[in-house]
Formats: structure tokens, sequence, C-alpha cells
């Protein structure tokens, strides 16, 4: 680990988007408070392609780490029991978006099919990842997705579209051996498609971040069905549960893990025979430890790779009582030293080590507990966060770390949720002096997360996570009942520079 000193860039940059430079151009989950999260996009034959996942707090209340929860109602409107859950609407959907008519359509909703109970079920209830690959054996770029099946369908599966308006399986379900649920992290490299399994089948009502496989695969033909693996298991180190991202710099494709005593990252140049030679570039959370457990996101940004930690049940693991603790970012630099660049003071191997932009973890937000999506556009790197402080507004407080008590004493759940509510979006040009772009969900207390961050022709497109709809919990003269929340599900923002929004006139 190494400090190194800061690059020099024009005096003069492009100017960077600010909160007035975006505008909603989808709300309430396009219509159905179900569609909570925007957990894929891309840009794919000039128009914007969005997968849902649906109703995640249902889902989340079921879920072992979560049957004790300190709340005092549950937030969401759900069903009480698990059969019943299955009688909600699941059935994930993929929408697109023409910048041209600025119109969305639904162009596909996962079938259902028969589940392991002999009832129907959907056959897939979110779609995690997009990617944009010509395999071998395709005439021309297709567009690629990673479809999470629930427990109950047989397996997840890799989907395939060339026209943007048919999308059709690639692979057998569960798509290795191994029956897996989903991946999280398609990725292009070298005339080769990557993944890492998120998910295995079986693992209903569990975490849903580790599938016992922490390995890397590739196929030069996903249609051919036939996946190889690019990885010893956890690249040879028994502690990591899971590979959550990764990501291309350079010559080189990077992967973070999932790692109770602190993420690593590997790199390998994927050349030879697989299974490839690995490096391990940073070890030990980058000397934070479990606080920061995993890699929640990555990005190339002027020579150098920039990670997001987070930890896994929205920085707090519940199971493994790591948490709660904000996140960090850390810059890995072209000779493998590395920075933090918004972080906690530590001492690693016996040197101080502080945060280059001088913000603490969570850019200086306790509630920050994923830096969940990094993006570059128009020369300026972009960071949003997960935010977690509108649970308060449930929370009976019993488990609440001192430093929150602190904080509900002197202003209030409401106080909190007034000033931090809402997923924060950062801007920087050089990677070390960051600005913010909204630290309010754009002003949306609900929107959680910034899920997804795509740079296109027309403007930078943020997707985020909504769960509180269609219907949250809310206490009027001291009594809670479900509302409707119109402000629940997820949201889709287009920030648009003055000669992109010119253009878009």
């Amino acid at each position: 680990m190494t400090q190194t000193p800061a690059v020099q860039f024009d005096p003069a940059p492009p100017r960077g988007l600010s909160r007035s430079d975006f505008s909603m151009i989808a709300s309430g989950g396009l219509g159905d408070g179900h569609n909570n999260y925007a957990h894929s996009m891309a840009w794919f034959k000039g128009k914007l392609y969005l997968g849902s996942t649906r109703s995640n707090m249902c889902m989340l209340r079921f879920q072992s780490a979560f049957q004790d929860a300190p709340l005092v109602m549950w937030p969401v409107d759900c069903p009480d029991t698990r059969d019943e859950l299955y009688k909600l609407d699941f059935s994930s959907q993929i929408w697109c978006y023409d910048p041209e008519t600025r119109a969305w359509e639904m162009v596909f909703r996962a079938p259902l099919v028969e589940g392991s109970d002999g009832n129907p079920t959907p056959r897939e209830i979110g779609y995690r990842s997009m990617v944009v690959f010509q395999g071998t054996s395709d005439p021309e770029p297709a567009l690629y997705i990673s479809a999470w099946a629930p427990g109950r369908a047989p397996g997840g599966l890799i989907l395939r579209s060339t026209d943007g308006k048919t999308f059709e399986p690639v692979s057998d379900y569960g798509i290795l051996d191994t029956p897996i649920s989903t991946t999280r992290c398609l990725t292009a490299f070298k005339g080769r498609m990557f993944f890492a399994p998120t998910a295995r089948r079986g693992t209903e009502g569990g975490q849903q971040n580790t599938a016992g496989l922490p390995l890397v695969f590739e196929s030069a033909d996903p249609a051919s069905r036939n996946w190889i693996a690019a990885s010893e298991p956890g690249f040879g180190e028994a502690g990591n549960l899971g590979i959550f991202t990764l990501c291309v710099m350079g010559d080189r494709l990077y992967a973070g893990t999932l790692n109770l005593e602190g993420f690593q990252v590997w790199a390998s140049d994927c050349e030879g025979k697989p299974p490839y030679r690995w490096t391990k570039i940073v070890d030990q959370g980058a000397g934070r430890g479990p606080l920061n457990q995993a890699v929640a996101s990555m990005a190339e940004f002027k020579g150098a790779l920039y990670v997001g930690s987070g930890i896994q049940g929205g920085g707090n693991d519940r199971v493994n009582n790591i948490g709660p603790a904000a996140a960090e970012l850390v810059r890995v630099n072209a000779d493998d030293s590395w920075d933090v660049i918004v972080g906690d003071r530590r001492t690693v191997d016996g040197k101080d080590v502080y945060s280059l932009s001088g913000l603490r973890a969570g850019f200086g937000n306790f509630f920050n507990g994923y830096m969940w999506n990094l993006g570059t556009h128009d020369g300026w790197l972009y960071c949003g966060t997960y935010d977690w402080s509108i649970n308060l507004r449930w929370s009976t407080l019993e488990q609440t770390p001192p430093k929150v008590k602190q904080l509900m004493n002197i202003i209030g759940a409401e106080g909190i949720i007034g000033q931090e509510g809402g997923a924060d979006l950062w801007r920087s040009y050089d990677g070390e002096n960051w600005l913010p772009v909204t630290r309010q969900g754009f002003d949306n207390p609900y929107n959680w997360g910034v899920r997804n961050i795509v740079s296109t022709p027309v403007g930078l497109f943020v997707g985020t996570a909504n769960v509180f709809g269609p219907r949250v919990a809310a206490q009027t003269d001291g009594e809670w009942a479900y509302q409707d929340n119109p402000r629940g599900g997820l949201e889709v923002w287009l920030g648009q520079n003055p000669q992109e929004a010119e253009a878009d006139a």
C-alpha cells in the first residue's frame, strides 16, 4: 500500500452533472410499485434496457436473517406466510426506453413454470446483470441478461436478445452442473464472457450472496452452453465465500470477493490455459478488516480501478454479526498499490492510512452501507450509495448502534430521515476530490439505493432501488396502518449536460 501523488488534470475539465441536470423519466416502479429494483441496465441499439426485481422487501421478510428484525411493523404490506408470498406477481420484467419518443415499453415478462411444489411459479424474479457481447456464434453483438430464479423454480438462466424484442434462454436451467439461481456480474473481456455464481438453487430463505461456488467462469460462446472455470475456488483461499464483482481495466480482469475477514481484489490477464493465474492485489479489506466485507462495485477511471465496499444485509450482517458500518471507496493504482479514497483512518503495516478525499466512510454519512454502483460519464467518476436511514421510521431501536441512538435522542427518526434519507450520488473529476450530486435520493427518501449508473450518448442514466411500494407502513395519530405510497417503486433519472440536453430536445 502506498499513497501516490495526485495526477495532473486539465485545469478546465468538462462540466460535471449537478442535481439540476437530472430529470425523472420513470417513477413508481414504471407504474407498478412492486418493481422495486432497477437491478440491471444497459444501452443497446440506441435504447436503454432495464431489468426489474420485484417485491424485494416481501422476499426479505421470510429470510432467516430478518425473522427477528427489531421493527415495530414490517415496512411494506406483504403476505403473512411464505405460502401466501407466491400469490404475489413476482414475474420480473424487462423494459425499454426510447430516447427519441421518450416512451417506455415492457418488452418481456418472466413466464410461469412448474415449481418444485408442483404449482406454477415465476421462472425468474429478477434480472441482475446485463452486458452487450458478441459470442463466436452470434452474427452481431447481442444483449445478454442474467436471470434470477426463485428457490421453487428449476434454476437460473442466461437470456439473449439480438433485436431487443425477443429474449430467449441460451443456457440450461442452473447454467452449471451444480445449479445456481443467479449471477450478478456478466462481464465481457478478450472475446469471452465471464461470470461468478451468486446464489445456488435450494437456498430459499437464506442470504442470496454466496453459492458455495466462489469461482469465475468463462465462455467464448455462451449459446454453446460450454462454461469453463477460469479460476481456482476462492483463488485458493477458503475465506473467499463469493466473488461479488468483476471489472476490466487495461489488459486484466479484476475480481472482488466477499470475505468475512475483509474483501480481497484479484487480477488476471486470463491468458494461457484455464484456470488462469491470478494475483492478489488487496487483502483484509484494504486494512479495515471485516467492516470492508465485500466488494460491492468496481469501475475503471483514468488508469486506476475504484473499488466500493459494503457489508451484506444492507451494511449490517446480522448472520455473522458484522456491522453496522459505513462503506469505503478504495483505489487500486496501475502499479498494484492502493489508496483509501473515502474511508476511515487506520494503521496498515505500521503506517497510518488516511482518506485522500478527507471524507470518512460513507462520504461522512454513517447510514451509507454500500458504495453500490460506480460509473463514468464525460470525464467524471460517479458513485452511488445504499442508505438505510429510512428504516429508522419502523425501528424499535433495540439493536440500534449507540451513535444512532444518540442522534435519535437529539433530533429523532424523522429528523434524521429529513436530513439523510435517500441514497447519495457523488462525482469526481480526479478521483480524490468529490462533490455531491444528491444526498437525499433525488428528493425521495424511499430511494434507498443507486443501483445502476449507465453512460450513454444521450446522457447519464441512474436507476434506483426503492422497495417501499406499492403500500408502506405509516403512522397516523399513533396508529400504524398500510397506505398507498406513490413514491414507492424504482425510479430512473436522466442527467444531461447542456449539450446533451440540446441534442435531445
